[in-house]
């Protein structure tokens, strides 16, 4: 249509001489596009960015752009763009007014509405007003450091974030830098590892909220199973990254997945949800109870490589996505002197299995390969007989490294494959499955953490009463063997004291006893089952040979975790001692020790010490399922101290064993000799009010701690920490005495 070029440019109050050269195109659009009132609008709002006194290129911008945006949010955005102009033109922030103008055209597609353009805008200005004028006190002439690079990121961070993933990365941003002008703009441009680490934390790939009804309809069509989908958080789970699986309730998969290995999220959840629908055709539970952790790793192998060949079947397309999914271990890779190589070597079985063409000369693995091939062709086969399979494979494999605390876990992790919950039935609760020594969910290592995926846990800031997240690495240790002699020379030394232990320790026995029924070795006949199992012979079925009972103290059900500070500190030698401290707490740890075990406690010993934030050393010394015997003395003889004491972190990684014991009572005593410090904290509240923070953390687990120090300057600090929850000891040489008496007075 014709449009009246003179009058609409008297409208525009507006003198820059380039702009005659564009008016004309640019009402020509506007006129296609806009209504009488949207164009009068749209003019007022240009009329007033060109009196900010920004130049003409603001005004082009306007111009060029907003006829778009009105098309996509409605023509009211107009007044509220131009007016979003005019008072950041009143602010220190001008120079933000082109990168501003420049974000909306991509805001306006990506957020799709007024209501939640609003929603930008009301970010924006938040930002601008929240640091602006924040720098050293100065509270009028100092613009926002950050703003101009947070607006020139905005069509990368629409792409990836929804409009709550971009408030919560900006809030981050905001509390944590607003009073430092470079590394705020480090963060705002995205510059920073912080900043790309709250990013990816806040991005969503493929949701599963977009998919469900297409995933829903894969599993009725293809599967005929109407299953209830449910899905979690890959984002909150700082202690251990969650896996899928199912039960009664629906399957379980992750609420988002990228692409990876040129395979679509979309794919992922179809192999995710293939691999869990074959195991609910066609898996079968078993007594979990006579198999080593070895032997149940090996036996859920074999069990998913028999439901995924099975689905192969029926899919043959299914190849490409499992294939492109499986981890390709390379034969050779995993040091058997150095690591543990068994879930390496089960890897390179399964790549084995599901592609003949996998490069491989290991004679056991192709033997087992194809002996399993042989019973899959004679039909489907079954869960038991692939239990048979695992048993003789882990027989015949078993290699002496394979007890080694340094577990190989590159390539070895089926990323679409669930837990296997489903394929074990247990006799008798008990906590082996979270024993430290199950290496598929604690590794361990003894040396360096290469290869091994450190735990990362948040810290407390208590400058901006907000966590850090994923701030600290803790790497876990199986600490190495020293001569377990030694410890029982200290235990002959302090004979008398032991001998007072004892006297102690009779009147805290529990005397209460409970029956342990189906046990194939007991204390005592289980008459019942003993009768039924002689009934089933004599009609020519299978006898339990389970026909005994044992008995459990079950008056005291405590659990307790020693956790040690092994800092540097340690090795120093007090006034009037002949022993350092080190020395002194090897010595009172195996005491109390000794006495927890006789005792009939639950118990576990760790030792902690920290290089930075990067790099929290967590040394085990017993699990709560290991006996009071050689190994752990011997590691306990090794005791070493080195580096600082990042005492919040430790504190966390050992309620995460301490809060999985099956106890009524659970209690972490933390013996330490200085306060809470390392070389990477220049403010010494830091890590003080960290340590705090996860005693309270701690206490909502239902976890009771108390804290032994042996520092004379502890009453400064101690108390901000643990509360009234703690014991200083100023005579440090009568340690051994005092910590089992403690301990034994706490749990009285």
């Amino acid at each position: 249509m014709s449009i009246d070029l003179p009058f609409y440019r008297e409208q525009l109050k507006c003198n820059f001489e380039q702009l005659d050269d564009v008016f004309s195109d640019c009402m020509d659009e506007a006129a296609a596009l806009l209504s009488e009132q949207g164009i009068r609008d749209y003019l007022e709002g240009a009329s007033l960015v060109c009196m900010i006194g920004r130049g003409f290129e603001p005004v082009l911008v306007y111009l060029e752009e907003m006829p778009q945006v009105a098309r996509l949010l409605g023509e009211s955005i107009l007044t509220n763009i131009s007016q979003c102009v005019w008072k950041m033109s009143r602010s220190p922030n001008g120079n933000s007014i082109l990168p501003f103008l420049q974000s909306l055209p991509e805001a306006a597609r990506r957020l799709g509405s007024s209501e939640q353009m609003q929603h930008y805008l009301d970010l924006v200005f938040d930002f601008m007003e929240r640091t602006t004028g924040s720098i050293h006190g100065f509270h009028t002439t100092i613009p926002s450091p950050g703003l101009p690079d947070f607006l020139n990121q905005i069509p990368h961070l629409l792409n990836q974030l929804s409009l709550e993933g971009l408030k919560n990365w900006l809030e981050y941003g905001i509390r944590n830098y607003s009073d430092n002008p470079d590394r705020q703009r480090d963060f705002f441009s995205l510059q920073s590892a912080d900043s790309r680490a709250m990013l990816q934390r806040e991005r969503h790939g493929t949701l599963f909220a977009d998919n469900e009804r297409k995933l829903d309809l894969y599993l009725r069509g293809l599967w005929e199973d109407p299953v209830y989908l449910v899905p979690y958080s890959l984002a909150f789970d700082t202690l251990r990254k969650p896996i899928p699986y199912y039960d009664r309730l629906g399957i379980r998969v992750p609420d988002v997945y990228d692409d990876h290995a040129q395979i679509s999220g979309v794919d992922r959840y179809r192999a995710v949800l293939a691999h869990i629908a074959a195991h609910r055709r066609w898996s079968r539970a078993i007594i979990a109870d006579n198999y080593s952790p070895f032997q149940r790793i090996a036996i859920e192998l074999f069990e998913d490589s028999r439901v995924e060949a099975l689905t192969l079947r029926r899919f043959p397309g299914m190849r490409r996505i499992f294939l492109g999914l499986h981890p390709t271990p390379i034969e050779g890779a995993c040091d058997a002197e150095k690591e543990s190589c068994v879930r390496h070597r089960l890897a390179i079985l399964s790549r084995v299995i599901l592609d003949p063409d996998h490069s491989c000369t290991n004679a056991d693995i192709l033997e087992f390969a194809a002996r399993f091939r042989e019973l899959m062709q004679a039909g489907e086969s079954s869960t038991r007989e692939m239990a048979d399979l695992a048993v003789s494979f882990v027989a015949r494999t078993r290699r002496q490294s394979d007890q080694l605390a340094n577990v190989r876990f590159e390539d070895t992790e089926v990323e679409y494959r669930d837990d296997n919950r489903h394929l074990w039935k247990f006799i008798e609760e008990g906590d082996e499955e979270e024993a430290f020594e199950d290496n598929r969910d604690v590794p361990l290592e003894e040396t360096e953490a290469k290869g091994l995926p450190p735990r990362h846990y948040p810290e407390w800031d208590y400058n901006t009463k907000t966590f850090r997240p994923d701030w600290v690495s803790v790497y876990e240790v199986l600490h190495p063997q020293g001569n377990p002699e030694d410890i029982d020379k200290l235990l002959r030394k302090h004979s008398a004291l032991a001998k007072r232990l004892k006297q102690m320790l009779e009147m805290l026995k529990p005397q209460n006893l409970v029956r342990i029924r189906y046990q194939e070795e007991g204390s005592e006949l289980d008459l019942d089952v003993a009768i039924r199992s002689l009934i089933d012979f004599k009609c020519g079925a299978e006898p339990d040979p389970r026909i005994n009972m044992s008995h459990r103290h079950d008056s005291r059900d405590l659990a307790v975790t020693l956790l040690l500070d092994l800092s540097e500190s340690v090795n120093e030698i007090p006034a009037g001692c002949e022993q350092s401290i080190l020395e002194l707490s090897q010595e009172a740890v195996s005491l109390l020790a000794w006495a927890i075990d006789k005792l009939g406690d639950s118990f576990a010993i760790a030792g902690f010490h920290s290089n930075t934030r990067h790099d929290v050393r967590f040394l085990h010394f017993k699990g709560f399922r290991e006996h009071w015997g050689d190994e752990v003395k011997g590691r306990l003889a090794a005791m070493e101290a080195a580096y600082s004491t990042r005492m919040g972190a430790a504190m966390r990684h050992a309620a995460h064993y301490l809060e999985a014991q099956q106890a009524d009572k659970k209690l972490m005593l933390i013996l330490t000799d200085g306060e809470p410090a390392d070389v990477d904290a220049s403010d010494e509240r830091l890590l003080i009010e960290d340590a705090h923070k996860a005693v309270q953390e701690l206490d909502q687990q239902g976890i009771y701690t108390h804290c032994i120090s042996l520092d004379p300057r502890a009453d400064e600090y101690v108390s901000d920490i643990f509360g009234k929850s703690y014991t200083v000891i100023d005579r440090v040489e009568r340690l051994p005495e005092k910590l089992p008496q403690l301990f034994m007075a706490l749990t009285r």
